[in-house]
């Protein structure tokens, strides 16, 4: 028999999908490119990222960052929290207690960052805009507060299920679908990650410490700039037929100590494929196929 939890759990899934599937493909609420003004690096180029999983050590505190798209990205993430909280925002009864422990963490980190103010209250971001603090929705409002998406993942057994997540800026997947599922469900039908890969990476998960967080870079080409682009299973995503934009994901993986939840969190980095040369832009669609 289902334990109540579960039961729970599948209704609240059902109710986020239902919200979700009304919407049809959400509004991406962003009529112009926001661009940053040239990529940290080019992952495809790098021995060490390129090779799948392509894991590194954060240095210090840089699990978390601000860039110089910080001021669009968080006015296209408040639009999209404001106007459609149940496409960006999902969260398992059971994972609660991670998502309060994630709520603290990421105040902790903004207390030592240049540029935020933090007061019982409020943040005041370093774009000049106040958010209310809000304890009862912890994700929701570290949304509006940092760029980065924020994942959590928990052990279930033999795998990592995506438990909750602010998710503003999917580069084709959605929440709906991804909530409740292990990594192997989430990476469907992506063709590259087979067993053997799912394996490596749930044994990298395991052995994340709280002290060390990792990071990793993926990369895509799109024809459209939109942040919030959402795809669902089995449809097929266009490839630009020109050099339009490259975006990459920068993520980071920290474990949280009390709850043992992993935050996968994203940061997305879009720019302007004429920024890099024809050779290194062949040299990443190259890395693609």
């Amino acid at each position: 028999m289902p334990t109540a939890t579960l039961l729970v759990a599948n209704v609240l899934v059902a109710a986020i999908r239902a919200a979700w599937s009304k919407t049809g493909m959400s509004n991406p609420m962003q009529d112009a490119p926001i661009l940053q003004d040239r990529l940290p690096l080019h992952p495809w180029d790098e021995p060490a990222t390129r090779r799948l999983p392509g894991i590194q050590p954060v240095q210090g505190r840089d699990w978390l960052r601000v860039d110089e798209a910080y001021g669009p990205q968080m006015a296209l993430r408040d639009r999209l929290i404001a106007a459609q909280p149940d496409v960006v925002h999902a969260l398992l009864p059971d994972a609660r207690p991670a998502a309060d422990e994630l709520y603290r963490t990421v105040l902790d980190w903004i207390a030592g960052e240049p540029g935020f103010a933090l007061s019982p209250t409020a943040v005041t971001r370093p774009d000049g805009m106040t958010v209310p603090l809000d304890p009862a929705n912890p994700l929701l409002t570290l949304g509006g507060l940092v760029q980065q998406d924020l994942c959590l993942m928990q052990a279930t057994g033999t795998e990592y299920d995506l438990t909750g997540a602010v998710l503003c800026f999917p580069a084709s997947w959605t929440l709906a679908q991804k909530l409740g599922r292990p990594m192997t469900g989430i990476h469907q039908p992506v063709e590259i990650y087979d067993e053997t890969l799912a394996a490596r990476v749930h044994r990298l998960l395991s052995a994340i410490r709280p002290e060390q967080p990792l990071w990793r870079m993926n990369f895509f080409t799109y024809d459209s700039f939109h942040l919030h682009h959402p795809r669902v299973e089995g449809d097929w995503r266009r490839q630009p037929t020109g050099r339009s934009y490259v975006r990459c994901e920068r993520q980071t993986l920290l474990r949280l100590p009390q709850t043992q939840a992993v935050l996968f969190a994203i940061h997305t980095i879009v720019v302007d494929a004429a920024q890099i040369s024809a050779e290194d832009y062949a040299a990443l669609r190259e890395a693609m196929h």
